[in-house]
């Protein structure tokens, strides 16, 4: 049998980290409290372009943005919404209009829109899109991609009614 040595040091440890625990809600069962709509992120209406078409593709791919789409409060998937995409690319800057599209979620309130490699601006290989039409309150996402050679980018609103 092992026996089990307490230091003063370990039970403060010990007991610090249950009363953090308890400060922070771990011990008490989880609650709803609703899912709270994406804000605006600075710099992400950049470049914007009111109506782009909804395109199957912009350029000649290669590149995938996707996300999902969901209202808050409840997060049930929102089906049907326009999501218009842009980027500094392989094939042009984000002020080109080659470089902006839009796409549709599915049943799920997913998307994915394929486009050319997404390249540096300003030092940042990024990506932006807009939720912009009407039902909801407008959302301009601006994410910042972990590496240039990336593949895919992924952005997820979660959408205020009006």
């Amino acid at each position: 049998m092992t026996a089990v040595s307490y230091s003063r040091r370990s039970l403060m440890a010990a007991g610090g980290a249950a009363l953090a625990a308890g400060a922070s809600g771990l011990l008490m069962p989880a609650r709803a409290s609703g899912l709270a709509p994406t804000p605006t992120m600075r710099g992400g209406a950049n470049n914007y372009r009111p109506g782009a078409p909804i395109v199957e593709r912009i350029g000649g791919g290669g590149f995938w943005m996707t996300g999902t789409v969901r209202r808050a409060g409840d997060g049930a998937p929102l089906p049907n919404q326009r999501i218009q995409i842009w980027a500094h690319t392989t094939e042009g800057h984000e002020r080109d209009p080659q470089s902006h599209g839009a796409t549709l979620t599915d049943a799920d309130g997913a998307f994915r829109l394929e486009m050319p490699q997404i390249v540096p601006a300003f030092g940042q290989p990024h990506g932006h899109l807009a939720y912009d039409s009407g039902e909801f309150e407008t959302v301009f996402l601006r994410p910042v991609m972990s590496s240039a050679r990336d593949k895919t980018l992924a952005a997820h609103f979660v959408l205020q009614p009006l």
